[in-house]
Parts: C-alpha cells; sequence; structure tokens
C-alpha cells in the first residue's frame, strides 16, 4: 500500500508528493497511504550518483564473474540505510539469468540480538502484493476465463453502485488504476497479529454505497481498492480462495517457500523486527488484511525468484504474451503530463507503477518497477526484462522510495561490473532560471490548489516570481520559482521546473518536472500533475454557519479494531475550514450544511483517495462518516473520572470510548484490568501516541495532562480502571 496516517481510509489517504518543496515529502500511507507509508524526506542533493552512460554490448563472461564489487556495493548501501535513513533492517538480492547472484542483510531484528537477520527472514511487502494479483489475473486470462476488456460484472454480478458508470469498469482497469474507483477501504485493514478479514468482505459493500470519481477508463491515479476487487475477481473466477490460488498456481511452481499471507498464520519468528520511533522495544508483527492489494509476506530471494515471470524465464507460470502485456504504457491516457523528454517514475502498466523506470531508460534499458507500503514494512521489486535480471530490497522502516533508489544503484552496478554498461553518469539538472519577460496572461495561475487532503496557494507576482505555500503548514517557509525562457518557473538550483496546463476537461493544473537526489542513493525524476485549481465558492447562510461550529473541532474514530496499528498513529482529526478557499474544507467542496465532497481528477498519486464528509447526528451527538470510518465531535468526548475504582464499557454498537484528561488529573497513574478481546491507548496533549496495550504491558500507566485515553474492544467489553 501507498500510504501516511489517521486510521481507516485516513490511513491510506496521505501519500501525496509536494515536489515544488525542496523537502520532498515521500509517502505507501498513506493514502496511504493506502498508498500507505511512513513519509521520508528527499532532500536534493549535487553528489553524484551511479547512473549510466552508454550501454555497451560488451560480452559478459557469467562463469567467472563473481559480482564482488557490486556485493561490497549492496553492503554498503543497506548500512547506509540502517544508518542514515531510517532503516531499522535491510534484506537485498539481485537475480542474474535465473541465478541469484547477490544477496544480504543489514540491521537490527529482535531487541534482544538472538535472532540474526537471514535470507529467510520475511517482510511484508505492501502493495509488491499487487503483482501477484496481476499475475493471477493475468494466467486466467492465458485460460480464456477472464478478458481484459469485458466488465467486471458479469465475473461479479453482486457488484454494484451507486454510480451506473460501474457497469463500465473492466479488470484491465482494476490493474492500470484507471477503474474511478475513490480510492482505499481500509477499515481494519492493518492489525497487530490479527489476520481479521474484515476489509476484504466488506468492500462490496463499501463500494454500493459509493459514486466514482470519474469515467472508467479516462485516466489513471493509484487505487488500492481496485485490487481488492481484483482479488475478488479472482476468487469468483477460479473458485478459490486468494491465498491459495497464489501458492498453488505461483509461489510452488517457483519454489518461493518463504512467501506467504496473513491467512497462511506464518510464525511470528521467522518475521522481521519491527519497531516504531516514539515507542521503545519490539512491536508485534503486522498484518495488511487487504492481501490483493498489499498483504503478502516474502523475503528478497523469493520475490527475486518471482521476477522470472517478467524476464520470460517462468513461461509454465505466465505467458511471455501476458507478461509483455503488463508491461505495455497503460498510464497514457488523454489526461496525462504529454510526452516530452523527461521519463517518469508513476508510468503504469498492468500492476507496475512504472514501466518506464529511469535512468536505465535514459540508455534503452527498459525498467518496470513496484513497490510497497505498510506502515512498518516496505518494498521495492526492479526488473530489466531485457537483461534478464532484477533487484529486489525489502526493509523493517524507510520507505518503498528508499528501497527502490538502493535497487536501481546495485543494478547498475551489477550492470557495469559484468561490462554492460561503460561508466556512471552524473546526476541531471534543468538548469538554472534563463531570465525573460513575463507574459501578464500567466497571472491568471495564480490562486488556490488543491490534491488529496491539501491545498497550496500559488502567487505569480509581475516581477516574475511565483512562491508556492501550504495552508495546512503555515509554519514552512515559502518555496520560490522564476519565470524562465522556455515559458516554466523553475527553482534556484535548476533541478524542479513547474508550469500550468489547462486540460480539455476544463481543469487548470500544475505541472511539476523534477530531479530529485539521495546523497549516496542516487536520483530520481517525476513528470506529473501534482494538483488542480480550485474555484471559490459562497454559501447559504445555514450551510455556513453550520460549518463555522465544526470549525476546529476535533473528531474521534469509533470504529476502527482494538488490535489496530492505527492507534500507533492518532485516532483523530481536526477539521479545519479553509480561511483561503471559501466554501472548502481541505480540497473537499461543501456542498450542504452536513456534507462536503472532493472533486478532484488527477492522474497519478495527487487525486487518490478522495474522501467525502457526512455528518449526522444521533440523540443529540454529531457523528461524522467517511469512507467507512465513523468518528465522533469532540463535544460528545468528556474527561475521565480517575477514581479508586471505575468502569468502562463498549456499547452496543461496538464503538471505542474516548476520554480527555484533564489539568487535575494529568501525572496520575491508572491500572486498567480487561479481556484478551479488548485494547486501550493514551495520548499527550500533541496527540502522540505514549502507551498503546497491545505493544506494551505495563502495570502502571501515567495519564498526561491535556491529553486522551480511548478504550476499544468487543461489545459489552468491560475495563475495570482503578487509581494507583
Amino acid at each position: 500500500m501507498k500510504s501516511r496516517w489517521i486510521m481507516g481510509v485516513l490511513l491510506a489517504s496521505c501519500l501525496l508528493l509536494t515536489p515544488w518543496n525542496d523537502n520532498t515529502a515521500l509517502a505507501e500511507m498513506q493514502n496511504k497511504a493506502v498508498a500507505l507509508n511512513t513519509s521520508e524526506v528527499i532532500e536534493s542533493s549535487s553528489v553524484p550518483s551511479a547512473m549510466l552512460t552508454e550501454a555497451q554490448d560488451v560480452p559478459s563472461n557469467e562463469a567467472v564473474n563473481t559480482y564482488e564489487i557490486t556485493r561490497k556495493a549492496a553492503k554498503e548501501k543497506a548500512d547506509l540505510l540502517t544508518n542514515t535513513y531510517g532503516t531499522n533492517s535491510v534484506q537485498y538480492a539481485i537475480i542474474d539469468h535465473g541465478n541469484i547472484v547477490v544477496s544480504g542483510q543489514s540491521g537490527k531484528n529482535d531487541e534482544k540480538g538472538k535472532k540474526p537477520l537471514t535470507k529467510d527472514t520475511m517482510y511484508g511487502i505492501g502493495s509488491t502484493s499487487k503483482m501477484f494479483t496481476t499475475v493471477a489475473a493475468m494466467q486466467l486470462v492465458d485460460q480464456g476465463k477472464i478478458d481484459l476488456d469485458t466488465p467486471v460484472v458479469q465475473y461479479i454480478p453482486e457488484f454494484t453502485m451507486k454510480d451506473e458508470r460501474y457497469k463500465q469498469i473492466t479488470p484491465r482497469m482494476l490493474l492500470n488504476h484507471s477503474s474511478g474507483l475513490n480510492g482505499s477501504s481500509l477499515t481494519n485493514a492493518f492489525l497487530f497479529e490479527d489476520n481479521d478479514t474484515y476489509a476484504h468482505d466488506t468492500l462490496l459493500k463499501q463500494l454500493a454505497g459509493q459514486t466514482l470519481k470519474a469515467d472508467p477508463g479516462a485516466y489513471s491515479v493509484y487505487c488500492n481498492d481496485g485490487f481488492t476487487l481484483a482479488e475478488i475477481l479472482i476468487e469468483r473466477v477460479s473458485g478459490m480462495d486468494f491465498t491459495s490460488y497464489i501458492h498453488k498456481f505461483i509461489t510452488e511452481p517457483l519454489g518461493m517457500v518463504n512467501t506467504k499471507t496473513p491467512l497462511d498464520s506464518p510464525s511470528t519468528a521467522k518475521m522481521a523486527g519491527l519497531y516504531y520511533p516514539t515507542h521503545s522495544g519490539q512491536l508485534p508483527n503486522e498484518t495488511a488484511n487487504v492481501i490483493g492489494a498489499g498483504g503478502i509476506y516474502s523475503t528478497a530471494e523469493d520475490l527475486a525468484r518471482f521476477s522470472q515471470i517478467f524476464t520470460g524465464e517462468e513461461e509454465e507460470v505466465l505467458s511471455g504474451k501476458s507478461a509483455a502485456a503488463m508491461a505495455q504504457d497503460e498510464y497514457k491516457t488523454p489526461l496525462w503530463p504529454e510526452d516530452d523528454a523527461y521519463s517518469f517514475d508513476y508510468a503504469y502498466g498492468l500492476g507496475w507503477d512504472s514501466v518506464n523506470l529511469y535512468p536505465f531508460n535514459e540508455y534503452g534499458i527498459k525498467g518496470l518497477t513496484k513497490g510497497g507500503d505498510t506502515v512498518l514494512y516496505h518494498s521495492s521489486l526492479v526488473v530489466l526484462p531485457g537483461q534478464n535480471m532484477a533487484a529486489v530490497v525489502v526493509t523493517s522502516g524507510g520507505s518503498s522510495t528508499i528501497d527502490r533508489l538502493m535497487a536501481n544503484e546495485i543494478l547498475l552496478q551489477a550492470l557495469k561490473e559484468k561490462g554492460t554498461i561503460a561508466e556512471f553518469k552524473p546526476e541531471k539538472s534543468f538548469g538554472a532560471p534563463v531570465k525573460a519577460d513575463m507574459p501578464e496572461s500567466v497571472l491568471q495561475y495564480s490562486g488556490i490548489y488543491g490534491a488529496t487532503n491539501a491545498t497550496i496557494k500559488v502567487d505569480i507576482t509581475k516581477g516574475s516570481v511565483m512562491s508556492i505555500t501550504s495552508e495546512q503548514s503555515p509554519g514552512n517557509p515559502a518555496q520560490f520559482f522564476e519565470y524562465s525562457a522556455d515559458g516554466t518557473f523553475r527553482s534556484a538550483d535548476g533541478n524542479a521546473k513547474i508550469s500550468f496546463m489547462m486540460e480539455e476537461n476544463g481543469r487548470t493544473y500544475l505541472w511539476i518536472r523534477q530531479y530529485i537526489s539521495l546523497p549516496g542513493l542516487g536520483q530520481m525524476v517525476m513528470s506529473v500533475y501534482n494538483a488542480e485549481k480550485l474555484q471559490p465558492q459562497y454559501l447559504p447562510i445555514e450551510t455556513k454557519e453550520a460549518w463555522k461550529l465544526r470549525d476546529g473541532k476535533k473528531y474521534y474514530l469509533l470504529n476502527e479494531k482494538y488490535t489496530s496499528v492505527g492507534y500507533l498513529g492518532v485516532g483523530i482529526i481536526q477539521l479545519n475550514v479553509s480561511k483561503q478557499l471559501p466554501g472548502y474544507v481541505l480540497d473537499k467542496r461543501i456542498t450542504g450544511p452536513n456534507t462536503a465532497i472532493s472533486e478532484l481528477q488527477i492522474p497519478g498519486l495527487s487525486g487518490r483517495d478522495l474522501l467525502g464528509y457526512t455528518f449526522f447526528k444521533q440523540e443529540g451527538v454529531e457523528y461524522l462518516s467517511l469512507a467507512g470510518s465513523i468518528l465522533v465531535n469532540e463535544d460528545a468526548v468528556k474527561p475521565i473520572y480517575v477514581a479508586k475504582k471505575s468502569i468502562v464499557t463498549i456499547p452496543s454498537s461496538g464503538y471505542a470510548r474516548w476520554y480527555t484528561i484533564s489539568d487535575k488529573d494529568g501525572g496520575k497513574t491508572i491500572k486498567v484490568n480487561m479481556s484478551s478481546n479488548a485494547s486501550f491507548a493514551v495520548y499527550n496533549a500533541k496527540g502522540a501516541c505514549t502507551y498503546f496495550s497491545v505493544i506494551g504491558s505495563k502495570d502502571k500507566v501515567e495519564l498526561p495532562a491535556g491529553g486522551s485515553i480511548v478504550f476499544a474492544g468487543d461489545a459489552g467489553t468491560k475495563f475495570e480502571i482503578s487509581a494507583q
């Protein structure tokens, strides 16, 4: 998954690339994530990286090539990830013509150091699981059981939506992210050592209450739900559950003995150790219970074996025709940045994040990649089908983007060591701005632009300077770009250039092309529509007053399971009506006293996981519903009463019970007795989780003044709380 989170759908929606900023946030987390990941900061750097300058037809002698230089470089890169880039552990492998030629590990596994990392240590691979889903679907295409362009409803008759266009959705659209589905239904998807199938089992019900955000096939925008629906499609057509299917037809034929799903209940002793920055000690294992979208566990060597499907060496698993079809340019819809001299980091095939991967495409080497992020696990698969080579990097902590950069670098080193390329090339730049007079017509592009869960303000002056600020991050300094002779705005270092596009759909987009570098890990390039211009609207008095009452209010999540990884974050959102853009809250247009919807149509990542707000009242209490998550207004959350003994009971609804912590109770300690099907979490005044019972077993827990506490469990569960 790709996703920074709050919980439920919110977990996946925050992988928002903000490349107008010199510090580019990379989130899979999610959304996103969904697609659902811990974000990393990419900083511009002039440090050279290993990029090829020329492909040479130099014969290689595989029999004598031991890849010693590449082995050393891989170990150095892995150590760099664990020492510098926020990963706990790294596992990596390179396969060349069916032989695993490089393999290794680095970092911390169990807290006590008694279980060393090995090649068999398993990691969650997040959205790289989507490649298994795609291969499974294409196997059924090979058998004539699925037609990529036949509507999904012919295979899943009970699939329905509130939008009649859903009948046009095809399997191809699920696999190339162009279905028009809103994004990620992830309530109860990410849990600690709990393989609850709720998210999979309720997807059709969730979709039945939704409309589409675009015409099916109009453009590709990252979508987790499309792959969970594809998982269900495979189950219906094959007559097997997805886990059994992939084992029988993919993992067993390929000898992938260390590839499992949560439904296999794999031994936690074989999993890589998980850690979280704000908590001491090792965490329980994480399950991502949307298996086809992001729930598979594997190892670097197993994924290297899997890659042979795409290099034509395992045609008994998948035909060469289908493998080639997966690598076609599926992303090239009318709504996509025009094809120019720059390459794409997000250029979808069937399943693939990119079928035109930089830097390999610079010299005629086709590169394919898929990355994945859950909350705690990350992965990247990079395949060079024409070279019969692939690299895999999987990590605990970090991000899939960093994993991919490492995979790129070690593959380049291997290509050079075997003589396929002659040398490495310095990093690229667009060059500093070339001063020119700016046409007055460019001023029209000033305004507020939206992307998933975010807005930015673009100011263009007659002095040919553009500044960009974020309403959600008012403390961050403005980013400045200067008008250049080629009609774009460029950063002073020449690594980014921005222009504006008015598409045939009548919408205006901020288009950014940017080279982004990480010291020691090379360079990536993006060419994406990053945000869409929004127009202010003026609300009727009744609607305006209703939203004024909510402005600045906190809403507390109620329906996430007690084992949810999300409780490590914050199950609280604060609703802020835009001060810069009348009639909006974040990217969502207010449509009535109790509703707001996001109408973005942005390909790639910035228009993923669109959430609408719907408010309703029960017994005088206001609730917020958004794509499966239910939250309650802070007015209904009362201070906890710290007595010698008190009891909290989960209501028949199963909703969690939230309480605030008053200043007078701050510093007090409590002891909580509860059953095994329950948990509680404590947050400080800044909203950071200071204790979560699923990952800790303290007898006494201190309450932070100004913070909050949540109790979660099955309906009727009782918590006995005693002051200490």
